[in-house]
């Protein structure tokens, strides 16, 4: 997650000719599409929030959930390892692998999400707030601005959702480990899904794009197993020499 945190943050060392590169508009039109004319993200807001915008306890359960998901692909991971050691490696690799090309999406294609999107000016009538804002500042009062200056590196890594794609990747590998492990696992995943949009911290289409992304891994882990245990075996081989 750190090595994860550092590369996502590294194109807004720019932020200047990051923007000049930033993508706004197609996942409005795609949600437009999804939502018969209105962002998703709006509809919930206005449907969920109440007048004033004040701080509800949905706003709480759904901001926790949320940043619940900094610590649930290493205790997913760390579950395998204890309950189901075998599986361990083909796991963390699936996992690693996730991060790595969602990383590489969010440098090749930098997309804003829809909080920043309706700040900004381009949703129109779609008001989207980010409403973990608030959660926050109550919760950890003046220690917040500090707080989110430093989680908040990148705002334009949005597509695909490693939030949604991760926390579906460590279902599927929870419920091959454990049913009662899946099943916990993909009601965390519907919970965050939904937060996510509601949020205004993803499109729908962000949260698809994730999906996508868990499928490319499942598929195309298989056909790299035999160079990454290649590559695994090199670096024990070079443990070795360095230990002896």
């Amino acid at each position: 997650m750190w090595a994860f945190t550092m590369v996502h943050e590294l194109p807004y060392d720019d932020p200047e000719a990051l923007r000049r590169r930033l993508k706004v508009r197609y996942t409005i039109r795609f949600d437009r599409f999804i939502g018969r004319g209105r962002l998703l993200n709006t509809r919930l807001q206005e449907r969920l929030t109440p007048a004033g915008g004040s701080v509800t306890a949905l706003d709480r359960v759904l901001t926790f959930a949320h940043w619940a998901w900094f610590l649930e692909p290493h205790l997913s991971l760390l579950y395998i390892m204890v309950r189901d050691e075998t599986r361990f490696a083909r796991a963390a690799r699936q996992m690693g692998a996730a991060f790595d090309l969602g990383c590489a999406v969010y440098i090749a294609v930098p997309t804003a999400p829809p909080w920043w999107a309706a700040a900004n000016g381009y949703t129109g009538n779609d008001r989207v707030e980010r409403r973990m804002l608030a959660v926050g500042e109550e919760t950890f009062k003046g220690a917040w601005p500090k707080m989110y200056e430093t989680v908040d590196g990148n705002p334009w890594a949005a597509m695909p959702s490693l939030h949604f794609g991760a926390s579906v990747l460590a279902a599927i590998l929870l419920g091959e480990s454990s049913r009662t492990a899946g099943a916990i696992g993909w009601t965390y995943a519907g919970v965050l899904g939904f937060a996510l949009v509601y949020l205004g911290e993803h499109y729908v289409v962000d949260l698809l794009a994730g999906l996508g992304l868990v499928a490319a891994v499942r598929v195309g882990e298989p056909a790299a197993q035999p160079l990454t245990q290649a590559i695994s075996r090199s670096v024990q081989r070079l443990e070795r020499i360095a230990g002896s």
